[in-house]
């Protein structure tokens, strides 16, 4: 790819995740695209990013083929090599010649040189202290990553990290409004069930709660569904 071909395409990547900032995206469409550029932004033979999974572990979430995809599998299997290290550190990972970390990780070479791989550069996906995955680079041919493709690299990585967390902090805000909602709405189920028993037992408000409460607690049962029972007579206290 010629320099100025390489610059567009560059400007372009970046183009596509600065638009899933402000408009409605797809993350895993957002990070096979990213994962796709990096070929030939990067002259390399395949991609693939890891994510910090919400129970803690990592997980492959886009890859351009299933090679690449195997070797990040090979790396958790393990617990180790460069796309793990990287996100445990912080930092990027570079081996420009996996022959020289054999001794090292020799199941994941022995894996990379099946694969057609000759080395392998790890970039973090990370805001400040945190560290939320890595963007893979997978080479056929022995080569350190220069200082050009490293920044640009971690840039791009940089923007994709952003895109996932607002992605996150959206899902969140909206799983808070529903949560609120359902509370919301549970209330109101709950008070026409007090305001049933009240006047079947002849107890005040406080009390006819007291025996929802006490019945969904000895049943296991969630307070709405009690007061909802009881709201369509299937349930006498």
């Amino acid at each position: 790819m010629s320099t100025r071909g390489r610059e567009d395409q560059l400007v372009a990547t970046f183009v596509t995740l600065a638009d899933s900032l402000v408009t409605g995206y797809d993350t895993v469409d957002i990070l096979q695209t990213l994962v796709e550029d990096c070929i030939s932004l990067f002259d390399a033979a395949a991609a693939g990013i890891l994510l910090v999974s919400p129970k803690g572990g990592l997980e492959v979430v886009a890859s351009t083929n299933e090679r690449s995809e195997l070797l990040g599998l090979m790396q958790l299997r393990a617990g180790a090599g460069p796309c793990v290290e990287a996100v445990e550190s912080g930092r990027t990972v570079s081996v420009g010649d996996l022959a020289a970390v054999e001794g090292r990780w020799p199941e994941l070479v022995a894996g990379a040189r099946q694969s057609g791989y000759s080395g392998v550069h790890a970039i973090p996906l990370r805001l400040r202290d945190t560290t939320i995955g890595s963007l893979n680079l997978f080479r056929d041919q022995p080569g350190e990553l220069n200082e050009r493709d490293a920044v640009a690299a971690q840039a791009l990585a940089d923007v994709a990290t952003i895109s996932i967390l607002q992605e996150r902090n959206h899902r969140e805000m909206d799983l808070l409004r529903d949560q609120l909602q359902r509370a919301l709405d549970s209330r109101i189920v709950i008070e026409q069930a007090k305001g049933v028993l009240a006047q079947l037992n002849q107890v005040d408000m406080d009390q006819a709660f007291a025996l929802i409460r006490g019945h969904a607690r000895s049943s296991q049962a969630r307070i709405r569904d009690v007061a909802s029972a009881i709201i369509a007579g299937e349930l006498r206290l």
